[in-house]
């Protein structure tokens, strides 16, 4: 009954089914670990923004990349309090403010790093800024990525002399004297009056715009695969159906149920045994009709033109 699956066009609807739905579903699967690796990110990066995690060595977590950004960096050197820079209008709590901004100079000789020691509200007034520890410290806080421009809540533009807009490597190479590094730390546990300044994630993690993106395509591939099963099994159960149909004669191509004439829309044979000859039914071109002489009105004989002339 099943031998239509056997034809070359079941044989391409067949293969075609076969490597749509594992396609499908692989990439439902690999779009949904994106999205579960975006939860997981967020989690970190919750979990880092309140100051938890191992404490390690800045060489350690240096390159920089979105693995490392947010983790407790530890690093020992000297502040430098001449080159002390603040950053104007940043929020912190809803408030706008100031950071207060010192490079370190490590005692091993490497580049400086930025380092925010914390955040006052107000205007930013170096007056009102605390000077940074003398002698050598260890500084323990979250390790950040550079800023960029374009997302920079404060002003980066018309800054006053002492005054920084952007926290990077490309805008401080113009204010210090020495090397420093691409990326900078927030202390953790700020000086009093000093208010420490969260953590951001970095780009691309978290549960953002594109994380909840994944999550959508994972429901769309794994539609397209459930589509794919919907539609074969549409297709061969009416292929099913019309093979029945034309095994009761119920289509064009067998006799109709019971043997009788033949299939709708043909034209009886010779004899035409549907098609009634006799009285009453209809007559062929060659019989006469008895009842004409019975409906045609009486009408009188013609009469010769010569008679009608002596009349």
């Amino acid at each position: 009954m099943y031998r239509f699956l056997l034809t070359p066009r079941w044989w391409a609807i067949n293969v075609f089914v076969v490597l749509a739905v594992p396609i499908c579903l692989a990439a439902g699967t690999w779009q949904l670990s994106r999205f579960e690796a975006q939860v997981d990110s967020h989690r970190e990066q919750e979990r880092l923004a309140e100051g938890e995690g191992e404490v390690r060595p800045l060489a350690e977590l240096l390159p920089l990349t979105t693995e490392t950004v947010g983790h407790q960096a530890e690093i020992t050197g000297s502040f430098d309090a001449e080159h002390q820079l603040l950053v104007p209008e940043r929020m912190v709590d809803g408030r706008r403010g100031f950071y207060v901004l010192t490079p370190l100079r490590p005692t091993d000789g490497s580049p400086a790093v930025p380092v925010v020691r914390g955040w006052l509200p107000g205007r930013a007034d170096p007056a009102a800024a605390p000077e940074p520890p003398a002698g050598e410290v260890t500084v323990v806080g979250a390790l950040q990525a550079a800023e960029s421009p374009s997302k920079v809540s404060g002003r980066t533009e018309g800054l006053a002399p002492g005054e920084l807009g952007v926290i990077g490597a490309a805008s401080l190479i113009n204010v210090l004297p020495y090397e420093v590094t691409d990326s900078w730390i927030t202390v953790r546990e700020p000086e009093p009056p000093l208010v420490a300044v969260p953590a951001t994630a970095p780009t691309g993690t978290g549960l953002d715009l594109d994380a909840f993106q994944n999550l959508g395509y994972t429901a769309e591939w794994f539609v397209f695969a459930g589509f794919a099963v919907f539609m074969w099994f549409r297709l061969f159960r009416r292929e099913v159906e019309q093979q029945r149909d034309r095994e009761l004669g119920l289509t064009d191509e067998g006799p109709a149920p019971g043997g009788g004439t033949a299939a709708p829309g043909r034209p009886n044979g010779p004899d035409r045994p549907d098609r009634p000859t006799g009285p009453g039914g209809p007559k062929t071109r060659d019989e006469p009709d008895e009842r004409a002489g019975a409906t045609r009105p009486n009408r009188p004989p013609e009469r010769p033109a010569d008679d009608l002339a002596r009349t």
